[in-house]
């Protein structure tokens, strides 16, 4: 079965979700935490970028 353009879109703005929750709970961090919680700050980074690239891989892939 083949994926329309409204699922691909759909599963594209899923992906960017996921990245932008990452990004708040840096903004989090950052704006509120910082002295406590900065240890948390080189996994989230790291996380953050895996789920860009994938989207933009994704979207890449799927002519979005």
């Amino acid at each position: 079965m083949s994926v329309g353009p409204k699922e691909l879109k759909r599963e594209f703005a899923k992906r960017k979700r996921l990245a932008v929750e990452v990004a708040s709970e840096i903004h989090d961090i950052v704006e509120d935490t910082l002295w406590t919680d900065y240890d948390k700050m080189p996994e989230l980074s790291e996380r953050l970028v895996g789920l860009v690239k994938e989207a933009n891989t994704f979207k890449a892939e799927n002519g979005l």
